[in-house]
């Protein structure tokens, strides 16, 4: 193996693009340029970070992967636009960055097993991100991207909806990587709302009332939400409390969350 080659890890759900073809389609998707506040994570072996750093953009990446990191300051040390961390996505402090508000563009080939809770991770930081474009499962982004009344509507759609504005872009076969997946891939760009759309009192009890009602999603909302709200307030809230949570969009939840905060 050359200093440049690097085995693909299973317990970091390594999968490496290697795809020419579609490293450019997903470069214009971004469309980086000079001046701008770039972070990518889980660069890998630099796939995408070439062509991210000859836009002239700054550039932030997080590697977990040890064994990478000399791979990747052996390809990029010298360019002055690069910068490099070493640690963990899902604990890293994005705000540390600095810049200004909403001038992060967030970029990422997501494994699998971190790719909800990283996503999570970054709504937290909403108000200092531009857009975020993801390589994730196809089915996780056919969840991001659902609507109400289908089966891919729940909990991870209505979050990150709440927060962004959510694009499907393109799918992406197996053979685009090495080791090949065994599932489908797809881009996403997720653009934060300059105004969110549906506003809760509070955002914490949006998220309790949607993890509760779909927590046992072929039930009605009046049993699923009996612990936090009874027919009366489901009620109040302008909801029938004998539909099932797929059935509600954003803005009912919203009004069955500001119910609880009412109450509380």
């Amino acid at each position: 193996m050359s200093e440049y080659q690097h085995r693909a890890r299973k317990r970091f759900g390594q999968n490496f693009l290697h795809d020419a073809g579609v490293i450019h389609r997903i470069l214009r998707a971004i469309h980086p340029r000079a001046g701008e506040r770039l972070v990518e994570i889980g660069p890998g072996q630099g796939a995408l970070t070439e062509g991210l750093l000859d836009s002239g953009a700054q550039l932030d990446v997080v590697e977990l992967d040890l064994d990478l990191i000399p791979i990747l300051q052996g390809r990029f040390a010298e360019r002055s636009n690069f910068h490099l961390h070493q640690g963990d996505a899902l604990k890293f402090d994005f705000s540390q960055l600095g810049g200004e508000p909403g001038s992060l563009r967030i970029v990422g080939n997501l494994p699998y097993n971190i790719s909800t809770p990283l996503i999570f991770h970054l709504l937290e930081h909403a108000g200092l991100i531009r857009d975020m474009h993801f390589m994730l499962q196809k089915e996780v982004v056919e969840r991001l991207a659902a609507e109400p009344g289908g089966g891919d509507w729940g909990r991870l759609s209505i979050m990150v909806q709440y927060h962004c504005r959510v694009e499907h872009l393109f799918n992406v076969g197996p053979g685009a990587f090495n080791p090949a997946p065994k599932v489908d891939s797809a881009i996403v760009r997720l653009v934060p709302h300059a105004e969110l759309p549906h506003p809760a009192k509070d955002p914490r009890l949006l998220e309790r009332v949607v993890r509760e009602a779909f927590n046992q999603r072929r039930k009605t909302l009046r049993n699923t939400l009996k612990g936090l709200l009874d027919a009366e307030a489901i009620a109040a809230a302008g909801v029938d409390g004998g539909l099932r949570p797929e059935q509600l969009d954003l803005a009912a939840f919203v009004r069955l969350s500001d119910q609880l905060a009412l109450r509380q």
